[in-house]
C-alpha cells in the first residue's frame, strides 16, 4: 500500500502540476460463499482483501472533472453537467458514474446548489487484477466514493456509498448487477468476513479465524477475463426473474429448499436449474456462517465444494480452467474450493492449510501447463478492512 499511495501522489503531481488534497483507497474482495444470490435478494458472505485501488484527488475552481489512470496514457476530460447514463465510454464510466450517483442523490438530499460544486483531478491506481473476479471495478467505485463524500462534504454514511455504486454500475456502465461488491469494498473488516442480507440490506460481521486455524485462501487467477455486461451475465439475471414470476413470488429469496419439487414442475429445465443454484445456494451461505460459529473454519470446505458444483452444472457459468483449479487444488490438500465471483473466467479460491500453499501452487501451475492454458496468478490474500482516506 506505502507503494501505491506514494506513486499515485507522485504521479497525480506530476500530471496535473499540484499535489492532491488527499488520498484515498479501496479494496478488492473475494466472496467466500453466495454467488448470483444477491440481485436476488438472497444472502451473500463475503471479505474485503489486501489488494486496493488507490485514488488521488483535489478538487477544482471550475466544473470541469479530468482522470486518469495507471492503466493509460489519457487523460479524460469532461464536466459535471455531462455526467450520467451515456455520456462516456469505457473505463471511465466507473469513477464518472460514481460522481454522477452522488451529485444526483447525495447532494441533492442535502439540497445543495448542484452548480456550486466543483469539479476535480483524479488519478487512479490499483494492484486488484482487472478481470479476476476480484471485483476491480467496486475498488474503483468505492474508493473514488469516500473521496468525493470527504472533498465535497456529503456525509454520507456507508450504505448511501454503496447505493451510489450500485447506482453507478448498473444506471452508467450497463451492468446489472447487486450490492454484493460494493458491500465488501466499503464495510470490510480486518480477519472478518460481511453477512449480508441483500433484502433488508442488514448485516453481520463474523470472525473468520483462518490465521488461528493455520488457513489461507488461495486466489487462482485464470487469467480468463470476463465482462459482466456481457450477455451471459444479463441472461443469467433475466432467467431468474423469469423463474420467481412462474412461481408467483418477488424473488427468488422466497423460495425454499422445500419448494423446489413443486419448481420443478411449473417451470422449464433450465430455468429450474437458475432457480435451484440460487436457492441452494442461499441455504449454504447461512449454513456457512452457522458452521464457522459452531465448528471453526476447517468445517466449512464441503459447503464450498458444493457450491462450485452447483455454479458450474446448475447456474452454468464457470469455465474449464476453474474447474481444473478447483479440483487440482482439492486434490493437493485444500479444504475446499471454489470458482468465485459473476463466472465465465475469473479466479477461482481454495481454503488451504499453510504448510500446503506452496504444494497446491506448484500442483495448479502444472496441471494449467499440461493442459495447454495460460500461466495463473496465484497468490493468498488477508481479510481486510474496507475503503478508507490513507492521507
Amino acid at each position: 500500500m506505502t507503494d501505491l499511495v506514494e506513486t499515485a501522489r507522485a504521479r497525480f503531481t506530476e500530471l496535473y502540476g499540484r499535489a492532491p488534497q488527499g488520498i484515498w483507497s479501496a479494496p478488492g474482495r473475494v466472496n467466500l460463499i453466495g454467488e448470483h444470490t444477491d440481485y436476488n435478494d438472497g444472502f451473500v458472505f463475503l471479505f474485503a482483501i489486501d489488494r486496493r485501488t488507490v485514488a488521488a484527488l483535489a478538487l477544482r475552481d471550475d466544473r470541469t472533472v479530468r482522470l486518469t489512470s495507471s492503466f493509460t496514457d489519457e487523460i479524460v476530460e469532461t464536466t459535471l453537467a455531462d455526467l450520467g447514463p451515456g455520456g462516456a465510454h469505457g473505463w471511465q464510466n466507473y469513477p464518472l458514474g460514481v460522481a454522477w450517483a452522488l451529485s444526483q442523490s447525495g447532494l441533492g438530499q442535502l439540497g445543495a446548489d448542484l452548480d456550486a460544486v466543483p469539479g476535480f483531478d483524479l488519478y487512479l491506481d490499483s494492484d486488484v487484477p482487472v478481470g479476476a473476479g476480484l471485483s476491480s471495478s467496486a475498488a474503483i467505485e468505492s474508493a473514488v466514493a469516500v473521496a468525493l463524500n470527504d472533498v465535497w462534504r456529503l456525509d454520507l454514511d456507508r450504505n448511501a456509498l454503496v447505493k451510489a455504486g450500485h447506482i453507478a454500475e448498473n444506471e452508467v456502465v450497463g451492468a446489472p448487477t447487486g450490492i454484493l461488491d460494493q458491500s465488501a469494498s466499503l464495510l470490510g473488516r480486518l480477519d472478518c468476513g460481511i453477512f449480508i442480507d441483500c433484502r433488508s440490506l442488514e448485516r453481520d460481521v463474523i470472525p473468520l479465524g483462518f490465521d488461528e486455524a493455520g488457513l489461507e485462501v488461495l486466489v487462482m487467477d485464470t487469467k480468463v477475463e470476463h465482462e459482466h455486461a456481457a450477455g451471459g451475465y444479463a441472461a443469467r439475471r433475466a432467467s431468474c426473474e423469469a423463474g420467481a414470476r412462474e412461481l408467483g413470488v418477488e424473488s427468488l429469496r422466497e423460495v425454499s429448499i422445500s419448494d423446489l419439487p413443486r419448481a420443478r414442475e411449473v417451470l422449464d429445465g433450465e430455468t429450474f436449474r437458475r432457480v435451484r443454484h440460487v436457492v441452494t445456494e442461499n441455504q449454504r451461505v447461512l449454513d456457512t456462517v452457522r458452521t464457522l460459529r459452531e465448528q471453526g473454519p476447517r468445517a466449512i470446505g464441503d459447503l464450498m465444494d458444493a457450491s462450485h458444483r452447483s455454479l458450474r452444472d446448475d447456474f452454468e457459468v464457470s469455465v474449464p480452467q476453474l474447474d481444473l483449479a478447483v479440483e487440482i487444488s482439492q486434490n493437493y490438500g485444500a479444504i475446499g474450493a471454489r470458482m468465485t465471483g459473476g463466472g465465465f473466467g475469473g479466479s477461482a479460491i481454495a481454503l488451504v492449510p499453510r504448510e500446503l500453499i506452496s504444494h497446491v501452487e506448484a500442483a495448479v501451475d502444472g496441471a494449467f501447463a499440461e493442459h495447454g492454458y495460460a500461466q495463473p496468478d496465484l497468490f493468498a490474500v488477508v481479510p481486510s478492512d474496507g475503503a478508507r482516506r490513507d492521507e
